[in-house]
């Protein structure tokens, strides 16, 4: 496989586990709204701190969300590069051409 595949597929595989959970989907719907504070999202979702950081930090690792600290808290907001880049793997998965048909060797 060539190296540039490999890394689109290997980058592929981070951005769809990241999109592949329904707490980070809200957390994305949340965000589409604008930057929010991380206090804001666990109040919203009703979800423990300790578990809605975990969600953020998958989210920030795929580059799909960024933060920005303010004192104590922590701002979160999505990163639209990074739809651009899924909007552009998919694109790269469809089906190209007319279908290869085999006959049949049974």
């Amino acid at each position: 496989m060539p190296i540039a595949s490999h890394h689109r597929t290997e980058r592929a595989v981070e951005l769809f586990h990241a999109l592949s959970d329904e707490t980070r989907l809200q957390i994305i719907e949340l965000l589409q709204r604008g930057e929010r504070c991380v206090c804001e999202l666990t109040d919203t979702l009703d979800a423990a701190q300790s578990r809605l950081s975990f969600h953020l930090r998958v989210l920030r690792d795929a580059g799909i969300v960024r933060d920005r600290k303010d004192g104590r808290w922590v701002h979160y907001e999505l990163n639209a590069d990074a739809f651009e880049e899924v909007e552009s793997l998919v694109a790269h998965l469809k089906p190209r051409g007319l279908p290869i048909r085999q006959a049949c060797s049974a």
